[in-house]
């Protein structure tokens, strides 16, 4: 790729439950350290989508969502439109909510979200609350949960994961997340990344378009991941 990487973060400000923006820091220091050059570009209510490498899309409670609720009307078309044609995204909690058709939240009002993916979310009680643990494609993977909403994907969709421990995406189908071409999308908070430096690797490589990395030194960062791994599991 020439030129710079471009990463936009959406909705910066609304979207940063528990930390989610720690994402893209950790997605910058990993640049950084193979001096890769990219420009972070924070996207929210009234700025325009430009075109990306790499978007990021935190986490937020139902009273973020419908602030911005108008807003994505303005931008789903081209969230959609990024997403199947394989532009590199990844959404955490409600920020892959928002990828599907419509969020139905506790008082049965529907968000009706970009429908970029044909999955849906609805809000129940008791909230899933704790450490998640989950299996994916690209490694075993540690972060934290807590959400009200159950999302069911459609039969064409596939998880990100198959949980060890904890919830993911429902409770039911032992499903954590969404992979669909390069969207990347989970119910883990923490934030993710920086415990799951394999996965921040993947986005990165996708965005770039390239097979390899440089080699880091990760060790730190997967004795946290293993010890996590090991305590709940």
């Amino acid at each position: 790729m020439a030129g710079r990487l471009r990463i936009v973060h959406l909705y910066p400000n609304e979207l940063n439950l528990y930390g989610d923006s720690g994402n893209v820091l950790c997605i910058k220091r990993r640049l950084d350290l193979r001096n890769i050059k990219y420009e972070i570009i924070p996207v929210g209510c009234g700025d325009t989508l430009c075109d990306f490498d790499l978007m990021i899309i935190g986490g937020g409670q139902d009273r973020e969502m419908l602030s911005i609720l108008s807003d994505l009307k303005r931008k789903a078309e081209m969230i959609a439109y990024s997403v199947n044609i394989g532009k590199t995204v990844f959404a955490v909690c409600g920020g892959f909510q928002l990828l599907g058709e419509y969020y139905k939240s506790a008082d049965a009002s529907f968000m009706k979200m970009t429908g970029a993916l044909p999955f849906y979310t609805v809000s129940e009680r008791p909230r899933m609350i704790g450490n998640l643990v989950f299996e994916t494609p690209f490694g075993t993977a540690a972060g934290f949960e807590n959400h009200s909403g159950r999302t069911y994907l459609s039969d064409g969709l596939s998880p990100l994961g198959k949980v060890i421990s904890g919830f993911g995406n429902n409770g039911e189908d032992s499903g954590e997340g969404l992979f669909y071409k390069n969207t990347f999308a989970t119910y883990a908070h923490g934030p993710l990344l920086p415990k799951n430096p394999n996965l921040a690797d993947e986005l990165i490589k996708r965005a770039l378009g390239c097979d390899g990395l440089k080699e880091l030194d990760d060790s730190l960062e997967n004795r946290c991941r293993l010890s996590l791994i090991r305590k709940f599991s």
